[in-house]
């Protein structure tokens, strides 16, 4: 219920329900409560293979009633405002709740209106995107029945969440074509805004390779700016200009900006996201407020991964500042994208601030820059395993005491 809690979260996504139970693992009988208003939370790293006709999208999602910690108040609001200052946050509906210490964790906003066309042909016409629940089973009927044509991957400038989802699209879609005998009656284009294909250069000569495999056009510095469904056009801003290209299937990933209550509140930085301490991922002006998750202004890969190493990082960080003291806890930029490059295989990105190579596993047992068949056990049988039974309960596997700079 609205009123006065120790601890406010804002946001039940992975962030806000991974924080609240690496709180009450080290301390239980804290008072929590989580500003959210869903009634379903959702494994979204799981929509990369419901596009690829490898999991069904109902395991990718549960009720928020049954991941909320039960020891936490669930305020079945959205946030509306910010108000530092009193130390209140303001719920859509006008009331006011009151807080000792503030994390804040909305995620990060889907800004499909930013391309001229789009919402009005999401869905149908060809056009689809695996960064929504309900589109991703589209993904995967597109791919089963296109035979001959082209086929366009997008993605647009960064900041995105889960880099390497948009070319995991694609990769997913050239394996089923080649298995099927079409590929070779595919055009396939991927059009990225950005200059290289990852931003890691370490795992660019294994995707490169896959790159060639598949035949991929690769387009870089390409902006989609418009589509027209009905037409199947999609226009793209580069640097000498529009260009236009005509599809079969267009695999959209939408621009993505912090939500607009984050960005118009004082605690934004210039990006629009929480301003915080990059390693303590504490606020830069307010000591009391802590940020993480998509919605963080780190320059780490927005990944769940890299959640997974924050969340204990801001419980410990937020206990000390209960207790009085400064932060001792440090987030490293620890982040992964598992690269689904064929199915049965991916290339396991981890990397850290700086783009540091930052394995889980000596190279022996995996090397993150070849595709492997161990990685992708870990990313269809593990992972989602260790995610709703573990970091969303608290229990750190494969997190912490990681990044922590004292215990």
């Amino acid at each position: 219920m609205p009123g006065s809690h120790t601890i406010v979260i804002v946001g039940g996504g992975a962030a806000g329900i991974a924080t609240a139970a690496s709180l009450l693992k080290r301390r239980s009988g804290l008072d929590i409560a989580i500003i959210e208003p869903a009634d379903t939370h959702a494994y979204q790293p799981g929509w990369t293979m419901v596009g690829g006709g490898i999991f069904k999208p109902e395991v990718t999602r549960r009720s928020m009633a049954s991941v909320m910690p039960k020891a936490v108040t669930w305020i079945r609001q959205a946030a509306k405002s910010f108000q530092p200052e009193a130390n209140e946050v303001t719920l859509e509906g006008g009331s006011i709740v009151r807080y000792e210490a503030l994390v804040v964790a909305p995620g990060i906003r889907l800004a499909w209106e930013k391309i001229e066309g789009l919402e009005d042909t999401l869905g149908k016409n060809g056009v689809t995107s695996n960064y929504r629940y309900d589109l991703a089973p589209y993904t995967w009927e597109l791919v089963q029945k296109l035979r001959s044509g082209r086929a366009i991957f997008t993605q647009p400038p960064m900041p995105i969440k889960c880099a390497g989802a948009p070319q995991k699209a694609m990769y997913l879609s050239c394996d089923h074509w080649l298995r099927a005998g079409v590929l070779r009656d595919i055009d396939v284009e991927f059009c990225n805004a950005g200059g290289v294909l990852f931003g890691v250069a370490d795992y660019v000569p294994a995707l490169m390779g896959y790159i060639e495999k598949y035949g991929v056009d690769l387009s870089l510095g390409h902006t989609l700016v418009s589509v027209d469904g009905p037409a199947q056009e999609a226009v793209f801003m580069t640097d000498e200009g529009e260009v236009s290209r005509e599809f079969d299937m267009l695999h959209v990933v939408p621009p993505q900006v912090a939500p607009q209550f984050l960005s118009d509140s004082p605690l934004a930085a210039e990006s629009g996201f929480t301003d915080v301490d990059q390693h303590t991922l504490r606020h830069n002006r307010y000591d009391n407020v802590y940020g993480l998750g998509d919605a963080g202004s780190m320059p780490n890969a927005k990944t769940a991964a890299a959640v997974r190493k924050q969340s204990p990082v801001v419980a410990v960080n937020v206990l000390q500042q209960l207790d009085g003291h400064g932060p001792r806890a440090g987030y490293d930029g620890y982040g992964s994208c598992p690269l689904t490059v064929e199915r049965g295989k991916i290339v396991l990105a981890e990397f850290g601030y700086g783009g540091k190579l930052m394995p889980s596993f000596p190279e022996w047992i995996i090397d993150g820059t070849k595709p492997q068949r161990l990685s992708w056990m870990l990313k269809a049988d593990v992972l989602p395993w260790i995610y709703w039974n573990g970091m969303l309960k608290g229990r750190e596997w494969l997190a912490g005491p990681g990044g922590l700079i004292a215990q």
